[in-house]
């Protein structure tokens, strides 16, 4: 059985095959061909947190894969009024065929991993998000036409999507470098992480140095959802912290842009670069379908009945 409950889990060689279905079934999307592979089965969707792309893209993907998708908002179960997980997951594994979660603690998404019996998938929480960084690895893919050599960098907070792109770009082959404050860095485990790939990671407080010659410049909100008290502060602490047309100056001729959205313009990132990237950041924000179609099926259908 197999789960995604955080990137580094995988390795280079999941990530890769994972992104090669997700091209192919975007292909088959794109020209009409049915690809019913999940057929008959189910996916409870948790979710502890509100969601846009989350919702619309895990729900329309489990339905174009033939499976039929269960929304189940906190308010719906007894998870939100104190029910242990475990519970919950013994429960859920008798009636659904997978689990994605989105919610705040990482432990809660490890917890269902160990007692229940079903693939459990992290729709993103507090600790990482490793269905964005897929997307957004399949998306650098499909305008650079490669991963290995490429040079990305973050900019901004070292938050749940910091320390996904980490573990994402390295393991496929790209360098990573960041600004970020010294109070906002990625917890230690992941700088150990990073630290384990030598020169092709930096983390620096200094954002042309950090963006100098990337081919690919990442940012995201400088308060995440559920961080609204800490807003006038962070706000004061990330204020330089922007992709503007000054930054990429210093950035590759041809370099993208990718958001994860949504995107408060004018704070992480200018309206002018925003929109001057549209094309790229919506490709992104598309390519989450189709990358999380991947990872269903490689954790709801064994090896064997895929190929």
């Amino acid at each position: 059985m197999k789960h995604l409950l955080k990137l580094e889990d995988w390795s280079p060689e999941e990530i890769i095959r994972t992104l090669n279905l997700a091209d192919q079934l975007k292909y088959e999307q794109k020209h009409g061909i049915e690809h019913k592979l999940l057929q008959g089965k189910t996916l409870g969707m948790i979710f502890e947190k509100s969601s846009t792309r989350t919702r619309v893209s895990f729900e329309v993907g489990m339905t174009q894969l033939g499976g039929y998708p269960l929304f189940l908002s906190s308010n719906d179960l007894q998870i939100g009024r104190g029910e242990p997980v475990q519970d919950t997951a013994r429960v859920l594994s008798r009636f659904v065929d997978a689990i994605m979660i989105r919610t705040f603690a990482q432990s809660e998404v490890e917890a269902l991993a160990e007692y229940g019996s079903i693939p459990i998938i992290n729709g993103l929480t507090d600790y990482c998000h490793p269905c964005q960084v897929l997307a957004d690895l399949m998306t650098i893919r499909e305008f650079k036409g490669k991963l290995e050599g490429l040079k990305m960098c973050f900019i901004g907070d070292g938050n749940n999507m910091m320390n996904s792109l980490i573990v994402g770009a390295l393991s496929t082959g790209m360098s990573f470098s960041a600004a970020c404050p010294a109070d906002y860095m990625p917890p230690e485990h992941i700088m150990e992480f990073g630290k384990k790939y030598g020169d092709k990671f930096e983390i620096v407080s200094d954002l042309k140095q950090a963006a100098k010659d990337a081919d690919v410049l990442v940012t995201d909100v400088w308060a995440s959802m559920g961080q609204e008290e800490e807003k006038k502060i962070r706000e004061a602490a990330f204020a330089s912290y922007q992709i503007n047309d000054d930054l990429l100056s210093v950035a590759k001729d041809d370099c993208m842009v990718l958001h994860c959205l949504p995107a408060h313009r004018g704070e992480e990132i200018t309206a002018e670069v925003f929109e001057a990237h549209a094309a790229e950041i919506f490709e992104e924000a598309e390519n989450r379908l189709h990358a999380q179609k991947a990872v269903l099926v490689e954790c709801m259908l064994d090896r064997e009945a895929q190929e």
